[in-house]
């Protein structure tokens, strides 16, 4: 009986790993096939959709389709204009929301916990909610089809959420460091700058990827804020290639294709710091 019970329990836990094998094996291709077809729309003669092939990479290799991104196209700019977006507004996030964070953890004032509750409620509603309220508030200030203006617009929709992130971080750095910091003659300004940032590390770098992938990948915003094609964003760029008018999605591809690749060598060379920084953020909460 002992026997026949432990060759019944193998081949149940054989027929759970099968089962387990081909649902895993499903999804993954589920998953990979959209990728697999984008990479070789990209390198496969030809413009439409309608002409790709079922079997990927069966009609032949070319270029010619990131030639054309860099020669006949705006490619460049675009790339640029999104980079310079992106990086101000971690910049921006990442100073502001430690500052503002270090003054909530840190200091005791009229109306804090409303102040720290509002920045909880904002973080409900959705960011279009108030997209007619930011297009006439850029109108009125004159930002908009500018880079600042998008900026701005991106600022004040991170900072609720990554200044509470914050300041959760640093109610677990103990006050001691500060007030050791305070008996040598130090400002709170240095205080921040030296001892809390560098302690913060690891939510600051979490943090500043997010915000640096929002504006890199966003479309809804950058197609209400700016007008001129010399300040189009790369999401855009590449939307103008798949209009009703259009019909480019092999160009398309090609610079899908080349807006991933700075963020997996991004990865590639961060993973262990993005790795350790997660896990001290966790350790730390």
């Amino acid at each position: 009986m002992a026997g026949i019970d432990v060759a019944k329990s193998r081949r149940n836990q054989r027929i759970n790993t099968a089962v387990i094998v081909v649902i895993l094996c499903s999804v993954s291709i589920a998953v990979l096939w959209p990728i697999v077809h984008v990479i070789a729309a990209a390198f496969t003669p030809g413009r439409s959709i309608a002409s790709m092939p079922v079997v990927p990479f069966s009609q032949g290799f070319t270029l010619d389709h990131f030639h054309h991104l860099f020669t006949s196209t705006n490619y460049l700019v675009w790339f640029r204009n999104t980079f310079v977006i992106a990086t101000a507004t971690t910049a921006g996030t990442l100073v502001l929301a430690s500052l503002g964070a270090y003054v909530f953890s840190r200091f005791t004032f009229t109306f804090k916990k409303s102040f720290m509750m509002s920045m909880l409620v904002l973080n409900v509603f959705p960011s279009f909610v108030g997209m007619v309220a930011i297009f006439v508030i850029l109108l009125r200030i004159g930002g908009l089809d500018t880079l600042w203006g998008l900026v701005l617009v991106y600022l004040a929709g991170n900072l609720p959420f990554t200044t509470w992130m914050v300041k959760s971080y640093m109610d677990n750095v103990p006050r001691e460091l500060d007030e050791a910091a305070r008996i040598d003659g130090a400002t709170s300004f240095r205080i921040w700058a030296r001892i809390v940032v560098p302690v913060c590390k690891p939510i600051l770098v979490f943090l500043g990827v997010t915000s640096f992938v929002m504006p890199w990948m966003d479309f809804i915003f950058p197609r209400m804020v700016l007008r001129s094609p010399q300040n189009q964003t790369i999401a855009l760029g590449l939307f103008s290639f798949v209009t009703d008018r259009n019909n480019f999605f092999t160009y398309f591809a090609a610079g899908s294709i080349l807006v991933a690749i700075p963020f997996i060598m991004f990865f590639v060379l961060t993973q262990k710091m993005l790795v350790s920084s997660l896990a001290g953020a966790a350790v730390k909460g």
